[in-house]
């Protein structure tokens, strides 16, 4: 295995990925460097036990033992970002990436305020004091470019009533409905690790394609990269599902209007045109209360915070019981000014 580090040519400190800056940063004295144009003389190099899943840090020379899927990583002695080169390489090897644009303070700033505003969340949680960790990773995504052709017939009929003297009318009119409609969708998401929770990761979207990178090893240094458990084709049923929703959800925007429909026929026919293995960034944050767990990941783009918050059960009993007041009192209005009570 290649284990890479980017030393700074000042003071040769390790240097890290700034999401501020997008460059190449060193924490020791300051400098900043082009991802594109950095020297490679100041690029180091060691190679390791790819059995054993280990690797030797060329910072200070401790061993350590890595995930068969880590790609990039920090060193846990010395806290080096290393990269873990031979991983990424060849059919492993990402063709984009969006770099994080959020710092690790600017994510826990936004989750602490994001805690703040669960009003059913108990009152404890809301400190957002409980964080046990929060990691900043790169995750392993596939982008598919779908093709979709459809072809749909319907009987469809709009239903009018209406009144006439004494007698009351439904009209009611009978279309057919032919639709042909070719549809492409670009860069559909789907997380490609086994160890990342599949709902979670999809509530995540969306990111801003127009940051899209070619990929280059120095965005991972500093945070942690998984490589893909999944190829493009394993996980085109996925995507294949998510497509039948969308183009169900066209479909239907082209017949409103219509009291009834029914379809004679519908054929779907959804291809795959090109799947990108992108490396999309996420924060995961690791949040302890009341003796378990929750997890949460943020958008390491736009921000954007999901998971689950504990729920306080006394302030849902509270908010339902006012719910049931509220609803008393305006009832007992209506009652009493439908019987002339208020008049």
């Amino acid at each position: 295995m290649m284990v890479i580090h980017y030393k700074c040519p000042n003071c040769g400190a390790d240097m890290v990925f700034d999401s501020k800056s997008g460059m190449l940063s060193c924490d020791s004295c300051g400098r900043k460097d082009n991802i594109e144009n950095f020297p490679k003389e100041f690029i180091r190099t060691a190679f390791s036990k790819e059995e054993a899943k280990e690797y030797h840090c060329k910072n200070c020379g401790a061993i350590l033992i890595t995930d068969a899927d880590t790609t990039a990583t920090t060193c846990s002695f010395c806290g080096a970002g290393v990269v873990l080169g031979d991983r990424l390489s060849g059919d492993m090897a990402p063709a984009k990436v969006i770099p994080f644009t959020i710092s690790k303070e600017e994510a826990m700033k936004a989750f602490q305020s994001w805690c703040k505003k669960g009003l059913l969340t108990p009152r404890g949680f809301m400190t957002a004091d409980r964080v046990k960790g929060i990691v900043g990773m790169y995750v392993p995504f596939w982008l598919y470019d779908i093709n979709s052709q459809v072809e749909v017939n319907a009987l469809c009929t709009k239903v009018r009533t209406y009144t006439r003297g004494d007698y009351i009318y439904t009209e009611t009119k009978y279309y057919d409905v032919y639709r042909d409609v070719d549809l492409t969708y670009v860069k559909v998401p789907v997380d490609a690790s086994k160890k990342m929770n599949d709902e979670l990761m999809d509530k995540l979207e969306p990111y801003d394609y127009r940051y899209l990178k070619d990929f280059n090893m120095p965005y991972l240094a500093g945070y942690i990269a998984e490589k893909y458990n999944f190829t493009d084709k394993d996980l085109l049923p996925r995507v294949t599902a998510r497509i039948e929703e969308y183009v169900e959800s066209y479909i239907r925007s082209t017949l409103l209007g219509y009291t009834t429909i029914r379809y004679q026929n519908k054929q779907i026919d959804i291809k795959q045109k090109d799947a990108y293995y992108t490396l999309l960034p996420v924060w995961m944050v690791y949040y302890d209360y009341n003796q378990s767990e929750h997890t949460f990941a943020m958008n390491g783009q736009t921000g954007k915070v999901v998971g689950t918050p504990p729920l306080s059960f006394g302030k849902i009993a509270a908010w339902f019981g006012g719910i049931a007041s509220a609803t008393f009192i305006i009832l007992r209005l209506i009652s009493l000014i439908m019987g002339g009570g208020l008049w």
